[in-house]
């Protein structure tokens, strides 16, 4: 009968160590039954379950194993595994696997014990943690930096939507990002991203903007927040904030579209997206020529927006079309996804207002990106605290592999 034996070797890195119990291991015909190696700052763990032929092998493997690393300078432990615990691992394959990312300015530890706690409650067994962001010089201002950590788990929470509850308010409590995905095959195999305009890759609301050159800001503001909180009909209000700029010069609107700003992160992650291959989108309830000029500054592949009507180069107060609100975005969403052939679980999408949950609920992967309460409460994901490329970091790409992209 096969004897089987965890082996872990730890101790500062160096080459030939997993190459030398590598050869041991051949040497006794032993079978590698899983592996896994990681490396912080310079000290390495080593862990390796391996099945052998027999008792006496066993003996002489731990004898040839412990001899090894004494020249290398390693520590070596050793567990016998009964059948009955490799047995109840084996029936661990197929359960459902999930993923938390934290994600933060500066990772601290009360943030690991909270979020780790959490996970315990819910039933969740973590077995790798991965740090996703790159080394920070402490040197580096806080306010620049992004830091994420990657958990992943067996198991399913005893109550979903009471973990997502339990997420959202540590988030609140330590301002910190925290997103919980199921690990499948779409996470990896996401294809087309759909983003929101206002105050999601821009910072402003553009239509508030507008009103400023208009001289009526306060009124129109004061309706784009309700629009946005969803305490007012998305369509009813913007038919009223158009009112309210009938007759704007049209020259305002290169005036407006000179001073918007991108939102942190959103041309970093654009570039990136377009690297690995992601068809990419603007669907908003705002202007189509603001929509236009981020399109070609961010290169993004499609744009649907609202088309301001013009006569004799003033703004009549209506638009050309149908109101872009917020289920028309989720219809254009279920176009474009079928357009390039894609499952909505390839899909993801990213807004902030009230009237981007239509899309976000639809889409496989929804992020409420610096959003509003309610959109927060109703996302299934949320960035709040990081910039917009925090969502490379929940496909679950880490900064080194992003880096590549450049070679």
């Amino acid at each position: 009968m096969r004897k089987i034996i965890l082996l872990n070797v730890f101790g500062v890195d160096k080459p030939g160590i997993t190459s030398e119990v590598a050869a041991v291991l051949a040497q006794f015909d032993a079978d590698i039954l899983d592996i896994g190696q990681a490396v912080i700052h310079d000290q390495l763990n080593l862990g390796i379950l391996a099945a052998l032929v027999d008792e006496p092998s066993k003996s002489s493997f731990v004898t040839r194993i412990s001899e090894s690393m004494v020249r290398l300078n390693m520590r070596v432990k050793f567990f016998s595994i009964s059948p009955e615990r490799y047995s109840s691992w084996v029936d661990q394959q197929g359960k459902p696997r999930h993923v938390v990312s934290l994600l933060a300015r500066k990772l601290e530890s009360q943030h690991v014990a909270a979020i780790t706690q959490a996970m315990a409650d819910m039933g969740l067994n973590i077995d790798k943690i991965t740090r996703l962001s790159g080394r920070v010089p402490q040197t580096q201002n806080e306010v620049q930096r992004s830091a994420c950590i990657e958990f992943s788990a067996r198991g399913t929470p005893d109550n979903v939507q009471h973990f997502r509850s339990s997420l959202l308010e540590l988030a609140g409590t330590y301002n910190i990002d925290l997103a919980y995905q199921e690990d499948n095959i779409y996470r990896r195999n996401r294809q087309l991203i759909v983003f929101d305009m206002d105050s999601t890759l821009i910072d402003a609301e553009v239509i508030d903007e507008l009103a400023q050159e208009m001289g009526v800001r306060p009124q129109v503001a004061s309706i784009t927040a309700a629009a946005m909180r969803g305490d007012v009909d998305f369509e009813e209000s913007f038919r009223q904030r158009l009112a309210l700029i009938k007759g704007l010069d049209s020259r305002a609107l290169k005036s407006v579209a000179e001073r918007l700003r991108l939102n942190e992160g959103a041309q970093y992650l654009l570039r990136r997206l377009k690297q690995l291959g992601f068809k990419t989108a603007i669907i908003s309830g705002g202007f189509d020529y603001f929509a236009r000029n981020l399109q070609s500054t961010l290169e993004v592949d499609y744009v649907f927006a609202n088309e301001l009507e013009m006569a004799k180069g003033v703004v009549t107060g209506r638009i050309k079309g149908p109101i872009i609100d917020g289920q028309r975005k989720a219809t254009l969403l279920r176009e474009l996804a079928h357009r390039e052939g894609l499952r909505l679980e390839q899909v993801i999408a990213v807004g902030d207002g009230a009237n981007d949950l239509p899309m976000l609920a639809i889409a496989g992967l929804g992020i409420a990106f610096r959003a509003k309460p309610v959109v927060i409460a109703n996302a299934r994901q949320s960035i709040s605290n990081v910039g917009l490329d925090g969502i490379l970091y929940l496909l679950g790409y880490s900064d080194r592999e992003i880096k590549c992209l450049d070679d």
